[in-house]
């Protein structure tokens, strides 16, 4: 592999987000911001492609940038986040021009998705403390903004507001953990810490830095109860940027706290018990909340709660009893999970662009506005309601595949708490149809609302996307196997890793 092409994978999307907001100044025309923006993030898919078909053959760790402690590398998990994410942003990127059109800051607003994109490849990447926490700030400047968007909003403003607090919060925590680990070590390498560790007598110091990771990094992959910046942010953010959010963000949180977290994790058998407890809560809370909710975006909200809680039963099961079948599960939900969220969220917003933002009205779109909304809107409606029914794991959908593998891989472990946190899971996701099928029930069983009657129609650069990723939902129900290259690499990661350390169940 030549260096070339995995900087490509980083460099176009970041070099192509000026280039973006430019291209739209100059022109005086987002049009051109628009197409830019698709070209380069359809341009980024040949390097990861290219390094998708090396890895089939190479099975090995490839660093490609090395200055002293400082290694971006290419391995399973980067790919991994990297795919979910270009295949996201790409197609929100053609989703939006309908969505965002005529709203003022056009041309920022490309330029900030190209560079959400660049800086969450770069943070998959990355396999040193201090590339790690640059890479996550890089990624929270550019959801900072995009959050406040519609900056003459006040609801917007509060939800970036909020946003912006609790991340300085979460990056000053980890900054203090990524001090103690230097401190006490010497390095800032990430593979080099577990022979480090082996003879270091600082065990509380470490525990303490360990502590400080899942609490920074917990923020943003919203574990409870540190997720509460998330239903204002994805409730207030263009819906695009909702499907980004709530399919990438919080789940690039999360593999930054699995980078770091697994070299402390043979010190101590705490950490697999945490995670699985902050999954059980995550499940439960996220449910529970989410059934209260009237307005759509802030039941998808709370639901993504819920969703994290599965992938942290499937990473905790592994952790703690070294299954990789749990583990791969898990990103074998966090690919569904991008997939099915992004499809609710992006048909909530094509519905909410027809019914009331086509008309000059920027309201909140409740259940009550969906009656009826399969009678006009045949193809957003149907999108929804497979997105919604795959998510409370209704087979043969993505979301039973998905979540099936995660409880049979939790349960080889044959242990009884994991095997009761399994039907926990289990019956947390029966739960969640209590929300999501008033839902369906309302679009198809009752009359249509004044605000169906009276909306606009559905463009077709809105609808294209959501027919493609429903296809997808489906397809990886019935055939999961498809997934399997990128959940398999992404675990095996993790487990060298944890054959490696000597870590015992």
């Amino acid at each position: 592999m030549t260096i070339t092409i995995p900087l490509l994978l980083i460099a176009l999307p970041l070099a192509g987000s000026p280039l973006a907001y430019l291209a739209g100044r100059a022109a005086r025309s987002p049009f051109l911001a628009r197409w830019t923006a698709r070209l380069i993030l359809l341009m980024t898919w040949i390097p990861w492609i290219l390094l998708m078909r090396e890895s089939q053959t190479a099975h090995t760790v490839n660093p490609f940038f090395t200055l002293q402690d400082l290694t971006l590398s290419i391995d399973g998990l980067s790919l991994l986040i990297s795919g979910v994410t270009l295949a996201l942003a790409t197609l929100v990127a053609f989703y939006s021009g309908a969505y965002i059109k005529g709203e003022e800051g056009e041309e920022k607003y490309y330029a900030l998705l190209l560079s959400l994109t660049g800086a969450i490849i770069g943070l998959g990447c990355a396999v040193d403390l201090l590339n790690l926490w640059l890479w996550f700030e890089a990624m929270t400047v550019s959801t900072l903004f995009l959050v406040a968007f519609y900056r003459k909003e006040q609801a917007s403003l509060e939800a970036g507001v909020k946003y912006l607090v609790q991340s300085a919060a979460g990056s000053a925590l980890i900054l203090l953990g990524i001090a103690l680990v230097f401190g006490t070590t010497g390095t800032l390498s990430l593979p080099d810490l577990p022979g480090i560790l082996a003879n270091n007598p600082n065990k509380l110091v470490l525990m303490a830095s360990g502590a400080l990771f899942i609490t920074g990094f917990g923020i943003k992959a919203a574990l409870v109860p540190l997720h509460t910046w998330l239903p204002d942010a994805h409730a207030q953010a263009p819906s695009g940027i909702s499907a980004m959010l709530s399919g990438v963000v919080i789940e690039a949180g999360l593999i930054a706290l699995l980078r770091v977290l697994l070299p402390l994790a043979f010190l101590s058998g705490i950490w697999g018990p945490i995670l699985l407890g902050a999954g059980a809560l995550n499940m439960l809370l996220g449910n529970l909340l989410a059934l209260r909710q009237t307005q759509v975006k802030r039941m998808l909200a709370f639901s993504s709660l819920a969703h994290i809680g599965y992938m942290l039963l499937g990473i905790g099961a592994a952790m703690a009893f070294l299954q990789p079948a749990a583990m791969s599960g898990a990103f074998f939900h966090l690919i569904t999970h991008m997939l099915m969220k992004g499809l609710a969220f992006l048909a909530v917003g094509a519905l909410l662009h027809a019914l009331f933002l086509s008309r000059g009205h920027h309201a909140h779109l409740t259940v009550a506005d969906l009656n009826g909304a399969a009678t006009r809107y045949p193809l957003a409606a149907g999108c929804l309601a497979t997105a919604l029914l795959a998510l409370g794991g209704l087979p043969p959908l993505a979301g039973f595949m998905s979540k099936w593998q995660i409880f049979l891989g939790a349960a080889q472990t044959l242990n009884p708490w994991i095997l009761g946190l399994v039907v926990f899971a289990a019956l947390n996701s029966v739960l969640s149809l209590a929300y999501y099928a008033p839902v369906v029930n309302a679009m198809y069983r009752k009359e249509p609302s004044d605000a169906v009657r009276e909306g606009n129609p559905v463009a077709f650069s809105m609808a294209a996307p959501l027919a493609v990723m429903a296809i997808l939902v489906i397809l990886l129900g019935v055939v999961p196997t498809l997934a399997a290259p990128l959940s398999t690499a992404a675990a095996d990661v993790f487990a060298a890793l944890g054959v490696t350390n000597g870590m015992v169940p």
